[in-house]
């Protein structure tokens, strides 16, 4: 069923959502200068790498002199219209793509880059865990946990991931998708 339903949001999220694109692409390009889209890599299913999608909400580079560091609450590498994206959720739309393509569920745990995936490996007993599934768009950690940028924040959103991967279930599904609604 899992597959089945990913197949269907995911059209229809991205059939409602198509008239959008257009309104956001010139915010963007009107916003900062740089790419639409955005795209880097994240760990999946068995931590297998591919790209994810989203709507850029930083600015053009924002990494090359730090390398890869956590997001943060107010992050100043966050543009003026991707700290709304961001907060409405709007940059996550493309997202819809990797789940059409496989890459990804609807629902599932959010998927890190390699680089944080090692470093909590290392910190975290049994990280790696949350990899059995595919991630997701949206997930039980994120409906029950604010947004985090800790060691101390993957540790309590990998709780939730592993309640998930031990009890998912179409109702448990259909819950967060309300949850993630509202």
């Amino acid at each position: 069923y899992k597959r089945l339903y990913d197949l269907i949001f995911s059209v229809i999220g991205l059939t409602l959502s198509a008239p959008l694109f257009p309104l956001i692409a010139l915010l963007i390009k009107l916003d900062s200068p740089g790419t639409i889209f955005f795209k880097q890599l994240r760990t999946g299913e068995n931590e297998v790498e591919y790209f994810i999608y989203k709507f850029r909400t930083m600015t053009q580079d924002a990494e090359i002199t730090t390398g890869a560091v956590w997001a943060q609450k107010d992050d100043p590498r966050v543009t003026r219209l991707g700290k709304f994206m961001r907060k409405t959720r709007l940059d996550e739309i493309p997202q819809l793509y990797n789940v059409l393509k496989g890459d990804m569920s609807f629902i599932g745990p959010r998927p890190e880059r390699m680089a944080f995936v090692e470093q909590l490996k290392e910190t975290i007993p049994f990280y790696s865990t949350r990899h059995f599934v595919k991630p997701g768009v949206t997930g039980w950690a994120q409906v029950c946990y604010p947004y985090g940028a800790t060691d101390e924040d993957a540790l309590e959103k990998l709780r939730y991931d592993l309640f998930y991967i031990k009890n998912y279930s179409i109702f448990l599904d259909f819950r967060i998708i309300i949850d993630t609604i509202r």
